[in-house]
């Protein structure tokens, strides 16, 4: 019997986590969460993250690219091994490289001779085009459309229904509003929305 997956966060993204796990065939221990510990959620005991188990498979399950670097830090000084996982209904074209820790839901589709860093994640019904190349933590958010030739630099997030258009950057830790247009490069630490895409005004953000 394979070991079994420990997902870190219990949240939603969490919960989606174990829906891939289960269509994927692959058995999870529980959950990690320092704040719903003790419960369980969906029949599956939660722990603190600092309970994993030496040398066991984990997979973070949290949408937060600054919260995956810590819990990744935390989980490997512990020996945890990053685990990737891929919904049997999602498409991985061929020459593509997942590294360890990603997550691909349902419905995603990721094109030819793209390469992913550790703990990525394409969410349920998006699109990664061919020749891409996504850094370490980089979120695609449900529906979002990420053109050829595009580069996502580490802990960048593309919103719903996002588009990023072909050979465009976007920076790191940069965020793309849902429905935004990428026509031109994002710089890091910028958040852009609207159509095409500018960066979010102070007075914007309240």
């Amino acid at each position: 019997m394979a070991e079994q997956l420990w997902i870190a966060g219990a949240g939603g993204v969490g919960r989606e986590a174990l829906d891939t796990a289960v269509a994927a065939g692959v058995p999870v221990a529980g959950f990690l969460d320092d704040r719903a510990q003790g419960g369980t959620v969906r029949g599956l005991p939660v722990v603190v993250p600092a309970e994993l188990p030496a040398g066991a498979p984990y997979l973070i399950g949290i949408a937060d690219p600054a919260v995956r670097l810590r819990l990744a830090a935390l989980l490997d000084g512990i020996g945890g091994v990053a685990r990737t996982l891929v919904h049997p209904r999602a498409l991985i074209a061929p020459e593509t490289e997942l590294g360890p820790g990603c997550l691909v839901m349902g419905g995603a589709y990721v094109s030819s001779s793209v390469r992913f860093g550790a703990h990525s994640q394409v969410h349920y019904n998006a699109t990664v085009g061919h020749d891409s190349v996504l850094g370490e933590r980089v979120t695609v958010y449900p529906g979002g459309n990420v053109s050829g030739s595009v580069v996502l630099a580490d802990g960048a997030t593309v919103g719903s229904n996002a588009v990023v258009l072909q050979g465009r950057k976007v920076g790191r830790g940069a965020f793309v509003g849902a429905a935004a247009v990428v026509t031109r490069d994002v710089p890091e630490e910028t958040v852009v929305v609207g159509s095409p895409a500018r960066p979010l005004r102070r007075s914007d953000q309240g």
